[in-house]
């Protein structure tokens, strides 16, 4: 699906996304990824959903997000509970949703000027 254009001030907007892959300004990116409107982390180390780990939701915890998306691939899957627990404790918001909403939730929340991550498994 391919995004319209938006006028923001982030360094990072999602382009477009599709099976397997997601834009980020020009670079087509094919693992999973992590990226906030002033900072894109490439390779984050989970590439499915089974991989999830409550480490990787730690490392999500520092990045001063008030709320963080989780793009869980082409189906909306919930992760464990105790796997948010790192999100939870530390007061960060969290929606769990597919990589596509994900990746539309993403571009509105950076566009209105939100302290927002998306942490994105691949569809």
């Amino acid at each position: 699906m391919k995004i319209s254009q938006d006028t923001g001030t982030a360094n990072y907007r999602i382009r477009a996304y599709a099976t397997g892959q997601v834009t980020i300004n020009d670079q087509v990116i094919t693992r999973s990824v992590v990226l906030l409107p002033e900072r894109l982390i490439e390779d984050w180390p989970p590439q499915t959903f089974q991989a999830l780990a409550a480490a990787h939701f730690a490392q999500l915890a520092i990045l001063e997000a008030e709320i963080i998306l989780i793009g869980t691939g082409a189906e909306l899957k919930f992760p464990a509970p105790a796997l948010l627990m790192p999100l939870y404790n530390a007061g960060i918001g969290v929606e769990v949703m597919d990589t596509g909403a994900a990746c539309r939730t993403y571009n509105v929340l950076m566009a209105e000027g939100r302290a927002v991550a998306a942490a994105l498994l691949m569809i």
